[in-house]
């Protein structure tokens, strides 16, 4: 008796998406034929629910506005043993979709990241080239690697990595927190270069290319804090330290020859600022250990689930 194929659900999150959601559900059907495809619509104000449920999918709806709000519905609601998670506006090429999935089964990875490849220069605009570049490098710093594309929204998870993904994020950030709960885990991932095509005509984008791009530096400074804060309060701790030796060094020189401390508010300002340093230090050194307790929890929650696998 032969094992039963892995269950595989397509994950659509979408917002006033009515000119792209029939073709990207059509491509997913076409080349996932087996596969149950989800589209949550996140309070669009067009025909998006009811052009995705004509063109066959199972539709449900997350109230709380975000991308990230959308995720964590959607991990949460869906029982799948493979997912696919891509945006609904035909931008990624669901051609690519049974590779993508067959490496992830065949070399028992948690997630492979459709890696985006685009002549098009509106299909990729270098704003967010750009930053992905930016926030890449940083992730290679934090965790001694990374990917080439961490912002992309093409990926196929194992069941095991969505079911241990504490979803925190509420907008588009969320695809670097899903990088780097893949990189604070050290799960077996990989990239895949897919075609990024631009989107069809009568779809406009969600993304602002300012707006984004301040969120990224905001991410990039909660990655610090959150993910290292040894570095974080260390960093700022050793800056304090630095202003309050800069400041207690003329006041040294200047009892050594006088025995006499002339300015009484120098003083006291470069002894808060060294106990401000002091408070940094230990602060970090804490909150470090809380981290690695959180880390220890979340592998355990990962490896309650079994790796993935041709058979269900």
């Amino acid at each position: 008796m032969s094992a039963a194929l892995p269950r595989i659900a397509v994950l659509l999150p979408c917002y006033n998406e009515e000119a792209a959601i029939a073709q990207t559900v059509a491509g997913f059907r076409a080349a996932l034929p087996d596969a149950a495809i989800y589209v949550y619509d996140n309070n669009s104000s067009d025909r998006t629910t009811q052009v995705a449920a004509a063109a066959g999918a199972i539709v449900r709806r997350e109230r709380i506005q975000g991308k990230g709000a959308v995720v964590r519905r959607m991990f949460a609601d869906v029982d799948a043993d493979i997912y696919v998670m891509a945006d609904g506006d035909a931008t990624y090429d669901a051609t690519s979709a049974p590779a993508l999935v067959a490496r992830l089964v065949d070399e028992q990875l948690d997630m492979i990241v459709g890696q985006r490849v685009s002549e098009a220069e509106l299909a990729y605009r270098r704003g967010h080239r750009f930053g992905n570049a930016m926030l890449t490098g940083m992730l290679a710093r934090l965790f001694g690697r990374s990917f080439s594309d961490i912002l992309s929204g093409y990926r196929v998870f194992s069941r095991r990595f969505v079911k241990s993904f504490p979803v925190l994020s509420v907008g588009f950030e969320i695809e670097t927190e899903i990088s780097v709960h893949a990189l604070e885990l050290k799960m077996p991932c990989a990239e895949v270069a897919t075609p990024y095509f631009a989107r069809p005509e009568g779809s406009a984008s969600k993304l602002s290319t300012y707006g984004d791009g301040w969120r990224i530096l905001r991410t990039i400074l909660k990655l610090y804090r959150i993910e290292r804060p040894m570095w974080f309060f260390g960093a700022i701790g050793a800056l304090l330290a630095a202003v309050a030796v800069l400041l207690a060094v003329p006041l040294m020189l200047t009892y050594l020859q006088t025995h006499q401390v002339p300015r009484f508010p120098t003083a006291i300002l470069s002894t808060g600022l060294m106990l401000l340093a002091a408070l940094n230090l230990f602060a970090g050194l804490i909150l470090d250990t809380v981290v690695r307790g959180r880390l220890e929890v979340r592998r355990l929650a990962y490896l309650s689930h079994p790796a993935p696998s041709a058979g269900a």
